[in-house]
């Protein structure tokens, strides 16, 4: 250990130094000691750090026969005996400090007063010692020895520690229990090394162990007035607690019963106002305000809607076309709402959040048409909160909206109806997963299902993907049917909420889409699909069992890409389904319905199998939109999102990424466009070894940026020329030309592009210099064609 120690000393020593100069800088700042105190702790740091420093420098000088070398030898070496003495007498007015301060003793022990006299006299003897060679010598090298009188140099530092500690034991109560440790420590310490220092030379093991000391002196200080602050305030501060915990119940529970009692005049808002309140509390969160702050929006928004209770009913529960509301009066609602909550004038934020949460971003809102952030910030957060809860939840007029339609309404909303940095983050809440689709309960396939008429019901789909599906279930026939046929069957289909619809305004609305209709027999009906072939399975089929109209069914189903194969199977019929969809792009549901019969038992269970290429045999040849001349790189089209990405390209120095685009015609949504990724990998492939993504710029606006590892500023604007974002759609289903300029500066990629009005630039920085970073081009269902680097 001492050989180690020996090794690094310097290095030690080096380290000890810049803690005394850090406390020393501490003590400069601190105000929680008294004056006298903290300035008897700045000269002991500083006496510490001094005699460190002239030890080291007397260890590099050692041997330097430089006329410099001979000065800093002598020099270094008085420092260090004449310091070692100081400490003590510094020491000595600390520890008389604490007993007239801390202890209130009117005069001081006699032996402190002994300790400094003999402690200014060790200072005297290491000026005597520096022109005698009493205590040590230097050899022509210029090399440090102990002199004849060098025992006398350790009477001070050890025997003057050991009458201080008889008068600290005397006096312990007159200290607390922190400091009392820091001053048997600060004696005993530096005396068994002292004893050691005797035995090891060339190591400065004392020194180093007052330095230590000293610095610990500071550290028990400050934990000592910690303590004593904290016990101060633990009893104050419980005290409060308790009371603002009461009231803070209190409020909340008449908020919540006030909240409960209006909702009651509407049975489909239940619990509305709660959802509200906590995604507008998660939303002030993300945005970085504190708890109290989040809390405010809390309450604002919980309360936000109260002056519905000012309503007549027929305007509350209009069962009319929503079109047909009486808004004149509707829009009374949040000036009674903030003449309700302005009479609770502690919390003024309650009575704006009901006022103007009804405002909207672009200034088309009311009650007063504000603008921008003219509308104060907790009702601009509220807004978002409160149409994320209204597009989730069934009302009279429609289901809830699926989360991607209205993820796809705050995209087109940022800067309009809503602010864009709080629309931002509702965008990204819904894309963590954390938003609740709605408040029915009813995602969870039905297990049971009566069909007298032909399609009198439908089961919610069940989604059909690369994984296969067992779905079994139980088949009865009902008598009394009107031409005694019954049978269960399957319709194929996608839409946005996974059910069947027969009604214009539905079809539209989720973008409802039958391919096709199956039963368990010969017959199948095609409608959108491109194709269904059915294939017999011979010397599988099962006889029905003798007796009871009850049979078994079962449904195996994958798919890969645009194909879907279906293996049904009956009682008596067994055959193989190869459905080919119109894209790769569509989603795949089976609902089960039928003809005069109860289907019950539906069990659905994962095979463990997957369908991979050539698992479907292929009926019909795949869709193509990249079937053109191609460029400086592969033409690709993309039916999924980032389904495929371009060849990648390495960013040096300043270029241009040139290329058509084209929606895809099953892109429906605004970010069915061109996709810029920014990132690195062994093998400059996307996904390739030690992939590192660093940027994820979607030409509609949005960005998916790495903030880990690297930086990204992302900036958009809508310049004047913007279409709009139906028009915006329009255009990239026509087609357009597109320009992406891609740009490294040292550790700063820098990628700007403006197409149909939308003007992006993103600066990445903190990427080593040294890293090969790369840019390649994908999306959501577009085809990109004639890509060229310029």
């Amino acid at each position: 250990m001492f050989e180690l120690i020996r090794e690094h000393q310097l290095n030690i020593m080096i380290f000890l130094c810049g803690g005394c100069g850090f406390l020393v800088f501490l003590l400069l700042n601190t105000r929680f000691i008294s004056a006298s105190r903290k300035r008897i702790l700045i000269f002991m740091e500083t006496a510490a750090f001094f005699l460190l420093w002239f030890d080291r420098l007397a260890y590099i000088y050692a041997g330097d026969i430089s006329q410099k070398g001979y000065l800093m030898v002598r020099v270094s070496n008085f420092s260090v005996f004449f310091l070692t003495s100081g400490i003590v007498f510094g020491f000595n007015l600390y520890i008389c400090d604490l007993l007239m301060h801390e202890g209130k003793f009117e005069s001081l022990p006699r032996r402190l007063r002994f300790v400094g006299i003999m402690a200014a006299l060790g200072m005297v003897m290491a000026v005597v010692a520096a022109f005698t060679d009493f205590y040590y010598f230097f050899d022509e090298t210029n090399r440090y020895h102990r002199g004849p009188g060098f025992l006398f140099a350790y009477i001070i530092p050890v025997s003057c520690p050991l009458i201080q500690y008889t008068v600290i034991r005397q006096y312990k109560k007159a200290f607390s229990r922190l400091i009392y440790i820091s001053l048997v420590l600060y004696i005993f310490v530096p005396i068994s090394c002292g004893i050691l220092q005797i035995f090891l030379y060339g190591i400065s093991i004392v020194n180093m162990a007052m330095v230590a000391v000293s610095i610990s002196l500071y550290i028990f200080t400050y934990l000592d007035i910690n303590n004593t602050v904290r016990r101060a305030h633990e009893i104050e501060i419980r005290n409060m607690q308790g009371e603002q915990d009461r009231m803070q119940r209190l409020f909340d529970q008449t908020a919540t019963a006030f909240v409960s009692a209006v909702e009651k005049r509407d049975e489909l808002t239940k619990g509305s106002s709660i959802r509200v309140a906590e995604y507008a509390k998660e939303i002030a969160r993300l945005a970085g305000k504190n708890d109290d702050e989040c809390e405010e929006v809390y309450y604002a928004a919980l309360l936000h809607d109260i002056g519905l209770i000012g309503m007549p009913d027929e305007v509350v529960r209009n069962e009319d076309d929503p079109e047909k509301a009486d808004m004149t009066t509707l829009r009374k609602k949040p000036l009674i709402g903030e003449e309700i909550l302005s009479s609770i004038t502690e919390y003024p934020y309650l009575s704006q959040g009901a006022r103007y949460s009804h405002e909207r971003y672009d200034g088309t809102g009311y009650p007063e048409g504000l603008k921008g952030e003219e509308i104060p910030e907790i009702a601009r957060i509220i807004a978002v909160a409160d149409a994320f809860v209204s597009m989730t939840s069934r009302n009279r007029y429609r289901d809830a909206i699926p989360l991607f339609l209205v993820r796809e309404a705050f995209v087109k909303g940022s800067g309009d109806e809503y602010d864009p940095a709080f629309a931002d983050i509702m965008v990204r809440i819904i894309d963590s997963g954390t938003g609740a689709p709605g408040v029915d309960g009813d995602d969870a396939p039905e297990t049971e299902l009566t069909c007298k008429e032909y399609r009198e019901n439908v089961m919610r789909g069940i989604m059909v993907e690369s994984n296969v599906l067992k779905i079994t279930f139980d088949c009865e026939a009902l008598t009394g049917g009107s031409n005694g046929f019954s049978s269960p069957s399957v319709v194929l289909f996608d839409a946005y909420d996974g059910r069947v619809h027969d009604d214009e305004k539905s079809i539209d609305a989720y973008h409802y889409l039958e391919y096709g209709e199956i039963w368990f027999d010969k017959y199948s009906v095609t409608t959108e699909a491109r194709s269904i072939e059915e294939k017999r399975i011979e010397d599988k089929t099962e006889k029905a069992a003798e007796g009871g109209d009850i049979s078994r069914y079962s449904i195996t189903a994958g798919r890969y890409e645009d194909h879907l194969k279906l293996v049904m199977k009956s009682n008596d019929y067994e055959k193989e389904v190869i459905v080919a969809l119109p894209s790769v792009t569509k989603a795949s549901f089976i609902g089960l319905t039928g003809e005069n019969c109860r289907i019950f038992n539906v069990m659905t269970e994962p095979t463990g199998e997957t369908v991979g290429p050539g698992d479907i045999p292929r009926i019909v040849q795949p869709v193509s939109y990249i079937d053109h001349m191609e460029s400086d790189l592969k033409n690709v089209q993309i039916d999924k999102t980032r389904s495929a990405y371009t060849e990648s390209v390495e960013v040096k120095g300043k270029f241009k990424l040139c290329f058509h685009t084209m929606s895809l015609p099953a892109a429906e949504l605004v970010w069915d466009c061109p996709y810029v990724i920014l990132f690195s990998s062994d093998d400059g492939r996307v996904g390739g070894d030690n992939y590192l993504e660093y940027q994820e710029i979607k030409l509609n606006g949005e960005d998916n940026g790495d903030q880990t590892h690297v930086k990204n500023r992302f900036l958009m604007k809508r310049e004047p020329e913007f279409p709009g974002w139906e028009k915006w759609k329009e255009k990239n289903i026509d087609g357009l030309d597109c320009e992406v300029s891609v740009e490294r500066k040292g550790d700063r990629v820098i990628i700007r592009t403006d197409n149909v009005g939308i003007n992006i630039e993103n600066t990445t920085s903190g990427i080593d210099e040294k890293t090969k970073v790369y840019v390649a081009l994908t999306g959501d269902t577009i085809a990109l064609t004639d890509i060229r680097i310029v």
